[in-house]
């Protein structure tokens, strides 16, 4: 099999990654943990415990709420997470997990009907270069991390995005190939900061002992004052993202908020425009003040109109554009007016050079 192009999605372990010959230095485990979906033959004692090793805790799917209480029904499959007492790195199996619980519980509450297991660690690593010639790396294959916080998922969604438009535009020979050294450009920061702040978040959730409980409670204090607790939950949600595209408009290089905009043809939401994968001019001026014909195969325009304020995560409320150039991942490659400085720049930039 021959191709233009390689994109290695293949998980933490990348076969791709490794045949190109692609670092990926980090560092090495410190904790594992056992995920786990069972059956037992004793009802277990359900709810989160800490002890000396660390957090655990057992679950189940169904309940219902009665007089404020959760109400567990008997039986049924039951969620397992333990955090092993000794780092784990091969594959789990039913025995690690009766070892484990007994080592937590004092029983293994008769376990059978295993689902499926899964073990995970807090190894950190990410790929010096996400691409390398034709070849490309995304998602679990250009980074690994303590999945604390829930952010791999979006992480890996985001680099596949950002890259997907890059490389149908270079295939289909409207962009220079260099359009994907940007990929590298824009997601490597932000891969390196979530697997900042997951490290952060593992050495927070270690066992108790004075030191840690004290940076606990700062850190906790710290959270409950507005302006820490907006930063990092727009960290965390991948919401504050900033790409570097130059000195502008706080939108430049930002996530284009998802707006109720009101057009011609009646009411319409900002990301319905971006179903079709393709960039769009959003002018939110006098309408028909924008011809971008040498783009016109390329890009979209829309004229449409806003009344509402206009709020960024982290950042607040920021001043109204007169028009928006959005790329196809929802970022913002261009903000500004019907004097349309930089547009052409933008244009050929982002979607390849003007059509003859």
């Amino acid at each position: 099999m021959r191709a233009q192009y390689l994109a290695g999605c293949d998980g933490g372990r990348s076969l791709v990654r490794k045949a190109a010959g692609i670092e990926f230095p980090g560092w090495d485990p410190t904790t594992s943990s056992l995920l786990a979906q069972v059956e037992m033959t004793e009802e277990p004692e359900l709810g989160v415990r800490r002890t000396p090793s660390g957090t655990h805790a057992l679950g189940k799917e169904e309940y219902e709420i009665v007089d404020g209480e959760v109400v567990y029904p008997k039986g049924g499959t039951v969620g397992v997470m333990l955090t092993e007492s000794q780092v784990g790195t091969g594959e789990p199996t039913l025995d690690d997990l009766r070892e484990g619980l007994i080592a937590v519980y004092g029983t293994d509450y008769g376990i059978h009907g295993l689902s499926w297991i899964s073990r995970f660690t807090d190894m950190t690593r990410q790929a010096a270069e996400y691409r390398k010639g034709r070849v490309l790396l995304a998602g679990d294959a250009a980074h690994v991390h303590s999945p604390v916080g829930g952010q791999g998922l979006n992480t890996g969604v985001q680099d596949a995005v950002n890259l997907g438009w890059k490389l149908a535009q270079v295939i289909q020979g409207t962009a220079p190939e260099s359009l994907l050294d940007t990929y590298h450009a824009e997601r490597h920061p932000v891969a390196a900061r979530v697997l900042k702040n997951t490290m952060a978040q593992t050495v927070l959730m270690r066992p108790s002992e004075p030191r840690l409980d004290a940076l606990r409670d700062t850190v906790g204090d710290l959270l409950s004052m507005d302006e820490p607790h907006k930063r990092y939950g727009a960290m965390m949600s991948g919401l504050d993202i900033h790409y570097d595209l130059g000195e502008g408009h706080p939108l430049l290089g930002r996530r284009m908020p998802d707006l109720d905009l009101v057009t011609a043809d009646g009411p319409l939401r900002v990301f319905a425009l971006l179903h079709a994968a393709r960039p769009v001019l959003l002018n939110l001026g006098e309408p028909g003040g924008f011809d971008i014909a040498p783009w016109a195969d390329r890009v979209r325009v829309v004229d449409a109109g806003f009344e509402g304020k206009w709020e960024l995560p982290a950042l607040g409320e920021v001043e109204a554009p007169g028009a928006v150039l959005i790329r196809p991942d929802g970022y913002v490659a261009w903000v500004g007016d019907r004097a349309q400085a930089g547009l052409t720049e933008a244009l050929t930039t982002w979607f390849g050079p003007a059509a003859a």
